[in-house]
């Protein structure tokens, strides 16, 4: 178990969040701490790989990126 003190004005956006959800503030933020905790652990993956990659010596050029966004937008 964790107590966590926000600022009043803190409190009093989450309040109003929770509310609008209809919830409770603790486990609104139950949820978004979950969730950030998940998008945490994807992101610091993707930068592993990004990283693997990077040592294998697979990149874009700047062109190659242009490039590709130029077809992915049909430009």
């Amino acid at each position: 178990m964790m107590e966590v003190n926000f600022a009043p004005e803190t409190q009093a956006r989450l309040n109003r969040a929770a509310a609008e959800i209809g919830t409770g503030s603790a486990e609104y933020v139950q949820q978004l701490v979950e969730y950030y905790l998940d998008h945490d652990a994807w992101f610091r993956q993707k930068v592993k790989n990004g990283l693997r990659q990077l040592d294998r010596g697979q990149w874009l050029t700047h062109e190659d990126m242009r490039i590709r966004m130029d077809e992915m937008l049909g430009t």
